[in-house]
């Protein structure tokens, strides 16, 4: 792809055979060298997915209550170093939503609405569906720890939409799920109208000045959609994209600020839910984590090209879908058979073997058939409509 030959702040400046004269383009005209895959996006997704997996086996308060049915005692009593660690690992879902932000723009350029659709349905729902099963099977099979669902809360469950019913998770962790449901819904919309600099940064603006209103508005229907709690961070994804893919200016700079002003609000409020970090720590892990993230958007990275890393990032959506009922399960079953760091890191281990056979298994393969069946559906929904 050409690149004009001049640029400034970040918008190219096209040189005409008459030098006093110049054209100003928008940078959504400027084209920027394609490059490699961003190897290292795949492995930030697998590390934010193991701190929250850590977090949930050693480092939440829920595990730190005497007589807890996990750990039988309060595990900073049992691995306080662990703990002390661990206990700052939930934020690692605000880096899925950062990330979601950057991979999502990424992937739906140039795409359109159904393209959009069919990409976000054959990547979520099978693991996703596997996971429901999965967990389910084990809550049945190993009861005492989590409670048992109805059989109708479990199908609700498949659709995905359960919070919007108001019916329980059958696995807590799918909360964010519904956060990453909003975003796109409300993304498809600019996805409809065609992706482009201007458009994806006046989304960011309006997105932002919802969400900061929301809260205050009195307005349920309002909250609901512009998801104050997730919005800034996907926002900052999104921000982190426009400067890999057309360069950095002030603008973006400003988006990027904003959000992580807001985000640091947000965390400061997940600190006093979670109550075992401590706000200056959450902050710091989250604004190097942007940091590293803004390298990315830059290029600075692009060096790094290992292999192994793209398959950690597939790895990384079944762990998360299937680490915590079943993973906790099986911990208060095995907890008096050896060393408390080495169950955690054997049963970390033997979920990064499952994630990997449900990717190959499940997903690979499932994804091939409901693209299939998708595009023949859409394909007959035009014939039809053609027809008639």
């Amino acid at each position: 792809m050409a690149r004009s030959s001049l640029s400034t702040g970040g918008v190219a400046v096209a040189e005409h055979p008459t030098p006093q004269i110049r054209t100003v383009r928008h940078p959504a005209a400027v084209r920027r060298p394609r490059r490699p895959r961003l190897y290292v996006v795949d492995g930030i997704r697998l590390a934010a997915a193991l701190m929250v997996v850590v977090h949930h086996y050693a480092g939440t308060d829920r595990l730190n209550q005497p007589g807890n049915a996990v750990w039988g005692r309060p595990v900073g009593e049992i691995m306080p170093t662990v703990f002390r660690f661990a206990s700052f690992g939930w934020i690692g879902v605000e880096i899925f939503f950062v990330i979601s932000g950057f991979v999502i723009c990424m992937s739906c350029w140039g795409r359109t609405p159904r393209q959009f659709f069919v990409s976000r349905v054959i990547r979520l729902y099978p693991a996703y569906w596997f996971a429901i099963v999965f967990t389910s099977a084990v809550v049945v099979a190993l009861p005492g720890v989590w409670e048992r669902l109805p059989v109708r809360n479990i199908l609700i469950n498949l659709t995905m939409l359960q919070a919007g019913s108001d019916v329980p998770n059958v696995d807590l962790v799918y909360w964010t799920l519904w956060s990453e449901l909003r975003f796109y819904l409300l993304f498809l919309v600019v996805v409809a109208m065609g992706l482009t600099y201007r458009r994806v940064v006046v989304f960011c603006c309006v997105w932002g000045a919802v969400a900061m209103l929301a809260p205050v508005s009195d307005f349920p229907l309002l909250e609901l959609i512009a998801n104050p709690d997730g919005a800034w961070y996907f926002i900052a994804g999104l921000a982190l994209y426009l400067m890999h893919r057309f360069g950095q200016d002030v603008l973006l700079w400003g988006v990027l600020a904003m959000a992580w002003l807001m985000g640091q609000r947000e965390l400061a409020g997940r600190v006093d839910y979670e109550n075992v970090s401590s706000y200056r720590g959450a902050v710091l892990i989250f604004t190097v984590f942007l940091l590293v993230m803004v390298a990315v958007a830059l290029g600075l990275t692009d060096g790094i090209r290992w292999k192994w890393l793209v398959t950690a990032g597939c790895l990384t959506y079944p762990l998360y879908l299937t680490h915590y009922v079943a993973g906790t399960t099986l911990i208060s079953r095995l907890r008096d058979t050896m060393d408390a760091r080495l169950l955690v890191a054997v049963v970390i281990a033997g979920f990064l073997v499952l994630s990997w056979l449900v990717h190959r298994v499940v997903e690979r393969p499932a994804a091939r058939a409901l693209k299939r069946g998708l595009g023949t559906a859409f394909a007959r929904l035009r014939d039809v409509e053609r027809a008639a």
